[in-house]
């Protein structure tokens, strides 16, 4: 018999592995229920991926902790053979960047992208941002109902596609591929057969773009990527087309949630809404608090144990996966005060929804960036803005790491023109961590 995904028993992480649904299917009461496992049992077994050792990590410093413990790997090199050589031949276009090594390969590789996300750089395209943000909300309808999805999707999309200089025309084509990749691998042998064929056309549209950039160089990410992998000589063309395969997936679906998840937040929360408003200042703090109360990923991305090891006195086994819960720490009591509480006014808001320490997310200034931007713009150009009451929001259920939304119907009372003074572009510093 499945164990019912929402029970979480008082006994040991080893006894009752967590069930694979766990993940995959929508989660009742979600928070209560990793507010259960911080309290009962903070380091749990889940059977996930199905058939091998993991466990999850869902009490905040427990978790902080691990993202530096260098007896935790992301190394392929350290996972269970039949996992390594599954990707590998599945997704070989994702198994040559920063994402997946440790120690002095990781800076290595992520020496590709070192300078591409840095503030400063950022802010030159911080106007740009805003003028994508208004040509399409001025495609909205003047009054009525929209599923703002498409807006959260379409716009990260187009930031990244002009930052990399790849043709809009592909843009349906490798939103597509890129949700199938950010599921990978997958458990059935049909799921990894797609995924398979994605990841090869994948590749060879990377590996042809890069090609023809070298005799088009510009001041785009791909030709970034060129010269760095030129200059410092150590890079392969394949762990140039794997990294820029990990940012237009890693572009497009983090920043898509941020602001699905930001504005079903502030929708839910009239007053946080009122006070967005009424201050849009303050929406360098209410972003960070939309990434903190309902993080784009719900957990870390891959992570093994590169050696038998314990933690908060569970043993874990070399191999086992160990998945660190970012949505359950970030609601950690021990470290924010009401965590179940939306305050766009928080201080001290160390949450760990780009992850810590040496795998920091790169580029989690542009995703900062970008809802810096939008919400502003939403809120001015949209008044009445609330969600539809006659169509429920729809929230992802799949094999990613991801905790965004699929359908986010809304309504406003009308259009308002865009305006060069908007508060969107006004300059405020980019938020930004330990990059």
């Amino acid at each position: 018999m499945t164990q019912d995904i929402t029970e979480v028993p008082e006994s040991s992480a080893a006894d009752e592995p967590l069930p694979p649904e766990f993940f995959t299917e929508p989660l009742e009461d979600r928070y209560g229920r990793y507010a259960e496992l911080r309290e009962q049992c903070p380091v749990r077994a889940i059977n996930h991926p199905p058939g091998a050792e993991a466990y999850i990590v869902s009490d905040y410093q427990m978790a902080l902790e691990a993202f530096g413990d260098p007896r935790i790997s992301k190394s392929l090199d350290n996972t269970p053979k039949w996992f390594r050589d599954q990707l590998y031949d599945n997704s070989p276009v994702q198994s040559r960047n920063m994402l997946i090594a440790d120690g002095a390969e990781h800076a290595r590789l992520r020496r590709l992208v070192s300078k591409s996300f840095v503030p400063r750089r950022m802010e030159k395209i911080r106007p740009r941002i805003q003028e994508i943000a208004d040509d399409l909300i001025d495609n909205f309808p003047e009054s009525g109902t929209i599923d703002l999805v498409e807006f959260a999707r379409i716009l990260p999309v187009m930031v990244i596609f002009e930052y990399l200089r790849v043709d809009l025309k592909d843009r349906e084509m490798l939103y597509s591929w890129s949700s199938i990749l950010g599921g990978a691998p997958y458990a059935d042998e049909e799921s990894n057969r797609r995924l398979k064929e994605v990841s090869s056309k994948f590749e060879q549209y990377i590996l042809d773009l890069l090609e023809s950039r070298r005799s088009d160089m510009g001041e785009d990410l791909v030709s970034q990527l060129l010269r760095a992998a030129e200059e410092e000589g150590r890079f392969t063309i394949e762990e140039v087309a794997s990294t820029m395969s990990l940012l237009i997936i890693a572009g497009q679906r983090t920043t898509t949630s941020l602001i699905c998840n930001g504005t079903h937040a502030l929708l839910t929360h009239p007053d946080q809404l009122e006070l967005l408003k009424s201050q849009p200042e303050l929406v360098i703090s209410a972003v960070e608090e939309f990434l903190r109360y309902e993080s784009p990923a719900y957990r870390g991305t891959l992570r093994v144990a590169a050696q038998d090891m314990e933690i908060n006195g569970v043993e874990i086994g070399k191999e086992s996966f160990v998945h660190l819960m970012i949505g359950a720490a970030n609601r950690d009591p021990k470290v924010f005060e009401d965590p179940d509480r939306l305050d766009i006014t928080r201080q001290e808001n160390r949450h760990l929804a780009f992850g810590h320490g040496p795998h920091f997310c790169p580029g989690a200034p542009l995703s900062r960036l970008e809802g810096h931007v939008v919400f502003p713009t939403l809120l001015r150009r949209l008044p009445g803005l609330t969600l539809d009451p006659e169509k429920e929001p729809q929230w992802v259920a799949d094999n990613s790491v991801g905790r965004g939304l699929t359908s986010l119907p809304v309504k406003y009372d009308r259009r308002l023109p865009r305006d060069a003074g908007d508060a969107g572009a006004s300059g405020c510093p980019v938020a930004h961590g330990s990059v």
